[in-house]
């Protein structure tokens, strides 16, 4: 192991590594073999020497009395008694502890070996730690990559960088399809690492974040804070409703995230295959913000109600605005509930039925004069 540093330098360049992780990884590999081939109950250091450019091993070993009973059995090398430490060093007292130099080279080609499978195992460590540290910043970002697999469970295998990413199925937008070669961006959801897998990725195509970072994208008032995603909710691939606000009153929220003539939102909405998706401004007072969540429908009055964690809200409205707030399958309600926070309980207008009666009586009356103008 002559020119120890130089192995380290070419190992640092070659993997991207910093030279003192590297230099780190290699002094625990000669503590791991040293307690393989000598013992493992045994306390070892390991220093590099400058100068030498050779890893220097030492044994610790604690001095204690000469009839002390840690000075035998299997672990008596560990320690030595205090007439022997005497004779290495004459100040030596009990309780202090020695060095003991041990040469890897001493112990044969297997001690060699496992030098080797050591620092191999510690470096790929070293580099898995490296990319978990950078991908786990990534979380919540937009990456892209291209597929590389797809299974029979339909989970897509994406290669990104150094790593490959998983998306599986149930975080894929509903009819999407992926094949070997195409370029898919999602967002990062978790990175984890395991000893037997190393480092992994997992995607996602569905959460709420990956709407509000493609709005990011494609919105720079958004991008530079001018603009704030308060809320989001999804039904993936269906549609989608977000909270805006912006503390500059000469700016529109709902009409920068639009865009002109809606380039900047059917851009986001392409990318989520064709996901609607409702621009409302948030409000701090729940009242006005679910009154606005509800939209397209027209609320006559809100009124919330909070009893411990539970959030209810019964909205009232005119009877021919219901069919929109709940909306087709239910959707229009149900975001605007995951949107808001509270559960909501429509109540409509009588007026409005009313209304409606009336109509269908002045139709009648039309009716009967054409029938006594015309006949039968």
């Amino acid at each position: 192991m002559e020119n120890i540093l130089d192995i380290i330098d070419s190992i640092a360049n070659e993997k991207g590594l910093s030279r003192e992780n590297v230099q780190e990884a290699i002094k625990t590999s000669f503590i791991q073999t040293a307690k393989r081939i000598i013992n493992p109950t045994f306390a070892f250091e390991a220093d590099i020497d400058d100068r030498t450019k050779n890893v220097k091993l030492r044994q610790i070993i604690t001095v204690v009395a000469d009839d002390a009973p840690e000075i035998e059995g299997e672990e008596a090398g560990a320690y030595m008694g205090i007439t022997s430490a005497l004779e290495i060093d004459e100040e030596a007292e009990i309780g202090d502890q020695l060095q003991m130099e041990h040469d890897i080279e001493s112990y044969g080609r297997s001690a060699f070996a496992t030098l080797h499978r050591e620092i191999e195992f510690h470096i790929q460590r070293l580099v898995e730690n490296e990319l978990y540290d950078k991908y786990k910043s990534k979380i919540n970002q937009i990456v892209s990559g291209r597929v590389t697999r797809v299974d029979n469970d339909q989970n897509t295998t994406i290669e990104i960088d150094e790593i490959r990413a998983v998306l599986p199925m149930k975080s894929r937008i509903k009819g999407e399809k992926f094949k070997v070669g195409d370029v898919v961006s999602a967002i990062v959801r978790r990175v984890h690492v395991d000893k037997a897998n190393g480092i992994s990725m997992e995607l996602s195509r569905t959460a709420p974040k990956f709407l509000e970072e493609l709005l990011a994208l494609e919105v720079p008032e958004i991008k530079d804070g001018i603009v704030v995603i308060e809320k989001c909710a999804r039904i993936p691939g269906e549609r989608a409703k977000i909270a805006l606000y912006t503390n500059r009153p000469q700016i529109d929220p709902i009409g920068a995230t639009v865009g002109v003539r809606g380039v900047r939102i059917n851009a986001v909405s392409e990318e989520l295959c064709g996901e609607n998706i409702d621009c409302v401004e948030y409000s701090s007072s729940p009242e006005l913000f679910i009154s606005r969540a509800m939209s397209p429908a027209i609320i006559s009055a809100v009124v919330v109600s909070e009893e411990g964690d539970e959030k209810k809200a019964v909205v009232t409205l005119p009877s021919d605005q219901k069919s929109k707030a709940i909306g087709k399958s239910g959707i229009n309600i149900r975001l605007a509930s995951m949107l808001t926070g509270y559960t909501i309980e429509l109540n409509e207008v009588g007026g409005s039925v009313q209304m409606g009666e009336k109509t269908q009586e002045e139709k009648k009356e039309g009716l009967s004069s054409l029938e006594a103008l015309f006949g039968n």
